[in-house]
Protein backbone atom coordinates (compact mmCIF):
# COMPACT_ATOMS: atom_id res chain seq x y z
CA UNK A 1 0.00 0.00 0.00
CA UNK A 2 2.94 2.33 0.66
CA UNK A 3 4.30 1.59 -2.81
CA UNK A 4 0.85 2.16 -4.30
CA UNK A 5 0.59 5.48 -2.48
CA UNK A 6 3.98 6.62 -3.79
CA UNK A 7 3.00 5.57 -7.32
CA UNK A 8 -0.30 7.44 -7.06
CA UNK A 9 1.46 10.55 -5.76
CA UNK A 10 3.92 10.43 -8.68
CA UNK A 11 1.04 9.95 -11.11
CA UNK A 12 -0.86 12.92 -9.73
CA UNK A 13 2.27 15.07 -9.72
CA UNK A 14 3.03 14.34 -13.37
CA UNK A 15 -0.52 14.33 -14.68
CA UNK A 16 -1.92 17.09 -12.53
CA UNK A 17 -5.16 17.25 -10.63
CA UNK A 18 -7.78 19.85 -11.56
CA UNK A 19 -10.05 20.74 -8.68
CA UNK A 20 -12.57 22.36 -11.01
CA UNK A 21 -12.93 19.07 -12.90
CA UNK A 22 -13.25 17.19 -9.61
CA UNK A 23 -16.06 19.50 -8.45
CA UNK A 24 -17.82 19.12 -11.80
CA UNK A 25 -17.62 15.33 -11.45
CA UNK A 26 -19.10 15.47 -7.95
CA UNK A 27 -21.90 17.78 -9.04
CA UNK A 28 -22.79 15.38 -11.85
CA UNK A 29 -23.50 12.45 -9.52
CA UNK A 30 -26.90 10.92 -10.25
CA UNK A 31 -28.91 10.95 -7.00
CA UNK A 32 -31.20 8.12 -8.07
CA UNK A 33 -28.37 5.60 -8.19
CA UNK A 34 -26.95 6.86 -4.90
CA UNK A 35 -30.38 6.42 -3.33
CA UNK A 36 -30.17 2.75 -4.31
CA UNK A 37 -26.66 2.28 -2.88
CA UNK A 38 -27.45 3.36 0.70
CA UNK A 39 -30.23 0.85 1.54
CA UNK A 40 -28.24 -1.94 -0.12
CA UNK A 41 -25.20 -1.41 2.11
CA UNK A 42 -27.37 -1.01 5.23
CA UNK A 43 -29.10 -4.28 4.41
CA UNK A 44 -25.64 -5.89 4.00
CA UNK A 45 -24.86 -4.88 7.61
CA UNK A 46 -28.05 -6.62 8.76
CA UNK A 47 -27.11 -9.76 6.81
CA UNK A 48 -23.71 -9.68 8.54
CA UNK A 49 -25.51 -9.60 11.88
CA UNK A 50 -27.77 -12.49 10.84
CA UNK A 51 -24.72 -14.51 9.79
CA UNK A 52 -23.03 -13.91 13.16
CA UNK A 53 -26.25 -14.94 14.93
CA UNK A 54 -26.12 -18.20 12.98
CA UNK A 55 -22.43 -18.69 13.83
CA UNK A 56 -23.04 -18.51 17.57
CA UNK A 57 -26.23 -20.59 17.58
CA UNK A 58 -24.49 -23.55 19.33
CA UNK A 59 -23.36 -21.20 22.16
CA UNK A 60 -26.29 -18.76 22.26
CA UNK A 61 -29.37 -20.30 20.61
CA UNK A 62 -31.60 -17.44 21.81
CA UNK A 63 -29.38 -14.60 20.61
CA UNK A 64 -31.34 -11.60 19.40
CA UNK A 65 -30.91 -10.40 15.82
CA UNK A 66 -31.39 -6.85 17.09
CA UNK A 67 -28.47 -7.22 19.53
CA UNK A 68 -26.33 -8.65 16.73
CA UNK A 69 -27.29 -5.71 14.49
CA UNK A 70 -26.49 -3.16 17.21
CA UNK A 71 -23.07 -4.75 17.80
CA UNK A 72 -22.40 -4.80 14.06
CA UNK A 73 -23.11 -1.10 13.53
CA UNK A 74 -21.16 -0.10 16.65
CA UNK A 75 -18.29 -2.36 15.60
CA UNK A 76 -17.96 -0.83 12.16
CA UNK A 77 -18.23 2.65 13.66
CA UNK A 78 -15.29 1.74 15.91
CA UNK A 79 -13.31 0.67 12.81
CA UNK A 80 -13.91 4.11 11.27
CA UNK A 81 -12.78 5.84 14.49
CA UNK A 82 -9.83 3.61 15.40
CA UNK A 83 -8.89 1.80 12.19
CA UNK A 84 -8.30 -1.94 12.49
CA UNK A 85 -7.66 -1.46 16.22
CA UNK A 86 -11.45 -1.22 16.52
CA UNK A 87 -12.04 -4.74 15.16
CA UNK A 88 -12.36 -6.38 18.65
CA UNK A 89 -15.29 -4.10 19.57
CA UNK A 90 -17.93 -6.18 17.81
CA UNK A 91 -16.92 -9.60 19.25
CA UNK A 92 -16.52 -7.97 22.68
CA UNK A 93 -20.04 -6.50 22.62
CA UNK A 94 -21.56 -9.76 21.43
CA UNK A 95 -19.68 -11.77 24.10
CA UNK A 96 -20.80 -9.34 26.81
CA UNK A 97 -24.45 -9.31 25.72
CA UNK A 98 -24.71 -13.07 25.31
CA UNK A 99 -22.62 -14.00 28.37
CA UNK A 100 -20.18 -16.13 26.38
CA UNK A 101 -16.35 -16.10 26.30
CA UNK A 102 -14.69 -13.32 24.33
CA UNK A 103 -12.24 -15.80 22.81
CA UNK A 104 -15.14 -17.79 21.37
CA UNK A 105 -16.23 -14.66 19.53
CA UNK A 106 -12.71 -14.16 18.24
CA UNK A 107 -13.17 -17.58 16.64
CA UNK A 108 -16.50 -16.45 15.16
CA UNK A 109 -14.78 -13.31 13.84
CA UNK A 110 -12.10 -15.51 12.23
CA UNK A 111 -14.75 -17.64 10.50
CA UNK A 112 -16.44 -14.47 9.25
CA UNK A 113 -13.15 -13.08 7.88
CA UNK A 114 -12.44 -16.37 6.12
CA UNK A 115 -15.87 -16.47 4.53
CA UNK A 116 -15.66 -12.87 3.35
CA UNK A 117 -12.11 -13.15 2.05
CA UNK A 118 -12.71 -16.38 0.19
CA UNK A 119 -15.97 -15.18 -1.35
CA UNK A 120 -14.28 -11.99 -2.58
CA UNK A 121 -11.39 -14.07 -3.89
CA UNK A 122 -13.76 -16.26 -5.89
CA UNK A 123 -15.76 -13.31 -7.31
CA UNK A 124 -12.62 -11.30 -7.99
CA UNK A 125 -10.90 -14.20 -9.71
CA UNK A 126 -13.79 -15.08 -12.01
CA UNK A 127 -14.39 -11.44 -13.02
CA UNK A 128 -10.68 -10.84 -13.64
CA UNK A 129 -10.42 -14.00 -15.72
CA UNK A 130 -13.20 -12.64 -17.94
CA UNK A 131 -11.31 -9.38 -18.51
CA UNK A 132 -12.23 -7.88 -21.85
CA UNK A 133 -9.71 -8.00 -24.73
CA UNK A 134 -10.59 -4.45 -25.75
CA UNK A 135 -7.92 -1.82 -25.21
CA UNK A 136 -5.11 -4.36 -24.84
CA UNK A 137 -2.38 -5.16 -27.34
CA UNK A 138 -2.66 -8.72 -28.74
CA UNK A 139 0.64 -9.69 -27.08
CA UNK A 140 0.08 -7.77 -23.83
CA UNK A 141 1.85 -9.60 -21.01
CA UNK A 142 -0.14 -7.64 -18.42
CA UNK A 143 -3.45 -8.76 -19.93
CA UNK A 144 -2.30 -12.39 -19.97
CA UNK A 145 -1.03 -12.16 -16.40
CA UNK A 146 -4.26 -10.62 -15.11
CA UNK A 147 -6.42 -13.26 -16.74
CA UNK A 148 -4.20 -16.10 -15.52
CA UNK A 149 -4.15 -14.61 -12.03
CA UNK A 150 -7.91 -14.27 -12.16
CA UNK A 151 -8.41 -17.95 -12.92
CA UNK A 152 -5.93 -18.91 -10.21
CA UNK A 153 -7.67 -16.68 -7.64
CA UNK A 154 -11.12 -17.94 -8.59
CA UNK A 155 -10.14 -21.61 -8.36
CA UNK A 156 -8.29 -21.01 -5.08
CA UNK A 157 -11.24 -19.14 -3.59
CA UNK A 158 -13.75 -21.81 -4.56
CA UNK A 159 -11.43 -24.54 -3.31
CA UNK A 160 -10.92 -22.81 0.01
CA UNK A 161 -14.66 -22.47 0.51
CA UNK A 162 -14.97 -26.22 0.04
CA UNK A 163 -12.06 -26.70 2.45
CA UNK A 164 -13.89 -24.61 5.04
CA UNK A 165 -16.88 -26.92 4.72
CA UNK A 166 -14.61 -29.95 5.16
CA UNK A 167 -12.77 -28.39 8.12
CA UNK A 168 -15.57 -29.34 10.50
CA UNK A 169 -14.52 -33.00 10.30
CA UNK A 170 -11.02 -32.28 11.69
CA UNK A 171 -11.76 -29.61 14.31
CA UNK A 172 -11.35 -31.89 17.34
CA UNK A 173 -8.15 -33.41 15.97
CA UNK A 174 -6.59 -29.96 15.47
CA UNK A 175 -7.41 -29.04 19.07
CA UNK A 176 -5.77 -32.22 20.40
CA UNK A 177 -2.65 -31.68 18.32
CA UNK A 178 -2.32 -28.09 19.58
CA UNK A 179 -2.57 -29.17 23.21
CA UNK A 180 -0.02 -31.92 22.65
CA UNK A 181 2.39 -29.51 20.94
CA UNK A 182 2.16 -27.03 23.86
CA UNK A 183 2.64 -29.64 26.59
CA UNK A 184 6.15 -28.26 27.31
CA UNK A 185 4.69 -25.08 28.85
CA UNK A 186 4.52 -24.62 32.66
CA UNK A 187 1.37 -26.15 34.13
CA UNK A 188 -0.24 -22.83 35.09
CA UNK A 189 0.41 -21.30 31.68
CA UNK A 190 -0.71 -24.48 29.96
CA UNK A 191 -4.03 -24.41 31.80
CA UNK A 192 -4.68 -20.85 30.67
CA UNK A 193 -3.75 -21.72 27.09
CA UNK A 194 -6.02 -24.77 27.24
CA UNK A 195 -8.83 -22.54 28.44
CA UNK A 196 -8.30 -20.24 25.50
CA UNK A 197 -8.16 -23.13 23.03
CA UNK A 198 -11.31 -24.61 24.56
CA UNK A 199 -13.22 -21.33 24.28
CA UNK A 200 -11.90 -20.77 20.77
CA UNK A 201 -12.94 -24.31 19.88
CA UNK A 202 -16.42 -23.61 21.20
CA UNK A 203 -16.59 -20.60 18.91
CA UNK A 204 -15.83 -22.89 15.97
CA UNK A 205 -18.77 -25.20 16.76
CA UNK A 206 -20.74 -23.67 13.93
CA UNK A 207 -18.42 -25.46 11.48
CA UNK A 208 -19.55 -28.86 12.85
CA UNK A 209 -23.17 -28.61 11.70
CA UNK A 210 -23.47 -28.95 7.89
CA UNK A 211 -26.76 -27.00 7.89
CA UNK A 212 -25.10 -24.06 9.67
CA UNK A 213 -22.08 -24.15 7.36
CA UNK A 214 -24.21 -24.03 4.24
CA UNK A 215 -26.35 -21.34 5.84
CA UNK A 216 -23.20 -19.28 6.45
CA UNK A 217 -22.11 -19.75 2.84
CA UNK A 218 -25.57 -18.72 1.61
CA UNK A 219 -25.65 -15.60 3.80
CA UNK A 220 -22.13 -14.72 2.66
CA UNK A 221 -23.25 -14.92 -0.95
CA UNK A 222 -26.26 -12.73 -0.15
CA UNK A 223 -24.07 -10.23 1.70
CA UNK A 224 -21.64 -9.87 -1.19
CA UNK A 225 -24.46 -9.67 -3.70
CA UNK A 226 -25.68 -6.64 -1.77
CA UNK A 227 -22.17 -5.16 -1.56
CA UNK A 228 -21.69 -5.79 -5.27
CA UNK A 229 -25.00 -4.02 -5.91
CA UNK A 230 -23.71 -1.10 -3.85
CA UNK A 231 -20.55 -0.89 -5.94
CA UNK A 232 -22.55 -1.06 -9.16
CA UNK A 233 -24.94 1.65 -7.96
CA UNK A 234 -22.08 4.00 -7.05
CA UNK A 235 -20.35 3.42 -10.37
CA UNK A 236 -23.59 4.01 -12.27
CA UNK A 237 -24.05 7.26 -10.33
CA UNK A 238 -20.91 8.68 -11.98
CA UNK A 239 -21.33 9.26 -15.74
CA UNK A 240 -17.55 8.87 -16.28
CA UNK A 241 -17.60 5.22 -15.12
CA UNK A 242 -21.23 4.27 -15.80
CA UNK A 243 -20.14 2.33 -18.90
CA UNK A 244 -18.16 -0.24 -16.87
CA UNK A 245 -19.65 -3.72 -17.07
CA UNK A 246 -20.71 -5.88 -14.12
CA UNK A 247 -17.52 -7.93 -14.51
CA UNK A 248 -15.38 -4.80 -14.44
CA UNK A 249 -17.24 -3.56 -11.37
CA UNK A 250 -16.56 -6.87 -9.61
CA UNK A 251 -12.89 -6.66 -10.55
CA UNK A 252 -12.76 -3.16 -9.06
CA UNK A 253 -14.53 -4.41 -5.94
CA UNK A 254 -11.97 -7.20 -5.56
CA UNK A 255 -9.01 -4.84 -5.68
CA UNK A 256 -10.70 -2.34 -3.39
CA UNK A 257 -11.74 -4.96 -0.82
CA UNK A 258 -8.22 -6.36 -0.51
CA UNK A 259 -6.79 -2.87 -0.14
CA UNK A 260 -9.43 -2.04 2.48
CA UNK A 261 -7.42 -4.10 4.97
CA UNK A 262 -5.36 -0.90 5.41
CA UNK A 263 -7.79 1.28 7.36
CA UNK A 264 -6.42 4.56 8.70
CA UNK A 265 -8.60 5.90 11.55
CA UNK A 266 -11.07 8.49 10.31
CA UNK A 267 -9.80 8.71 6.74
CA UNK A 268 -9.82 5.17 5.34
CA UNK A 269 -6.67 4.83 3.24
CA UNK A 270 -6.10 1.68 1.21
CA UNK A 271 -9.61 1.60 -0.21
CA UNK A 272 -9.32 5.04 -1.79
CA UNK A 273 -5.84 4.44 -3.18
CA UNK A 274 -6.86 1.15 -4.78
CA UNK A 275 -10.00 2.65 -6.32
CA UNK A 276 -8.05 5.48 -7.97
CA UNK A 277 -5.29 3.17 -9.21
CA UNK A 278 -7.66 0.55 -10.67
CA UNK A 279 -9.90 3.07 -12.41
CA UNK A 280 -7.04 5.13 -13.85
CA UNK A 281 -4.54 2.40 -14.73
CA UNK A 282 -6.86 -0.45 -15.69
CA UNK A 283 -9.81 1.38 -17.23
CA UNK A 284 -8.32 4.74 -18.29
CA UNK A 285 -10.66 6.88 -16.18
CA UNK A 286 -9.56 10.46 -15.42
CA UNK A 287 -7.95 10.93 -12.03
CA UNK A 288 -10.56 13.48 -10.94
CA UNK A 289 -13.47 11.14 -11.68
CA UNK A 290 -11.60 8.21 -10.09
CA UNK A 291 -10.98 10.27 -6.95
CA UNK A 292 -14.66 11.19 -6.72
CA UNK A 293 -15.68 7.54 -7.06
CA UNK A 294 -13.12 6.53 -4.41
CA UNK A 295 -14.43 9.12 -1.95
CA UNK A 296 -18.08 8.16 -2.45
CA UNK A 297 -17.38 4.42 -2.28
CA UNK A 298 -15.59 4.82 1.05
CA UNK A 299 -18.35 7.04 2.43
CA UNK A 300 -21.05 4.61 1.27
CA UNK A 301 -19.34 1.53 2.72
CA UNK A 302 -18.28 3.01 6.07
CA UNK A 303 -19.65 6.47 6.86
CA UNK A 304 -23.25 5.43 6.24
CA UNK A 305 -23.05 3.30 9.40
CA UNK A 306 -21.76 6.17 11.56
CA UNK A 307 -25.07 7.88 12.52
CA UNK A 308 -26.69 4.58 13.49
CA UNK A 309 -23.53 3.30 15.19
CA UNK A 310 -23.04 6.43 17.27
CA UNK A 311 -26.71 6.55 18.25
CA UNK A 312 -26.70 2.89 19.27
CA UNK A 313 -23.45 3.33 21.21
CA UNK A 314 -24.93 6.18 23.24
CA UNK A 315 -28.05 4.12 23.86
CA UNK A 316 -25.88 1.23 25.09
CA UNK A 317 -23.93 3.57 27.37
CA UNK A 318 -20.62 2.88 25.64
CA UNK A 319 -17.67 5.20 26.19
CA UNK A 320 -15.67 5.37 22.97
CA UNK A 321 -12.37 6.07 24.69
CA UNK A 322 -12.55 2.61 26.28
CA UNK A 323 -13.50 0.76 23.10
CA UNK A 324 -10.02 0.99 21.60
CA UNK A 325 -8.65 -1.20 24.39
CA UNK A 326 -11.29 -3.91 24.55
CA UNK A 327 -8.99 -6.40 22.84
CA UNK A 328 -6.33 -5.82 25.50
CA UNK A 329 -8.86 -5.99 28.31
CA UNK A 330 -10.23 -9.33 27.10
CA UNK A 331 -7.06 -11.00 25.85
CA UNK A 332 -6.94 -13.01 29.10
CA UNK A 333 -10.65 -13.84 29.15
CA UNK A 334 -10.15 -17.57 28.90
CA UNK A 335 -13.03 -18.92 30.98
Amino acid sequence: MLAAGVFLYARLSSGGFTWATFLTVMQGVRPGWMAMAVPLILLAYVVRALRWKLMIRPLAPNASLWQMTVATFIGFTAVVFFGRAGEPVRPYLIARKQGIPFSSQVAAWLVERMLDLLMVLALFGVSLAQLSDEGWAPDSNMHTALRAGGWAAGIAGAGCLLALVALRQYRGRIRSRLEEALAFLPEKTLERVRGFIHAFDEGMQSTRDPAIVWGLVGLTMLEWTLIGGTFLSVLKAFPAVAHLSTSEALTTMGFVTFAGVVQIPGVGGGMQIATVLVLTELYGIGVEAASGVALVLWATNFLVALPLGITMAFHEGIRWRTMKHVGEENSLDLK
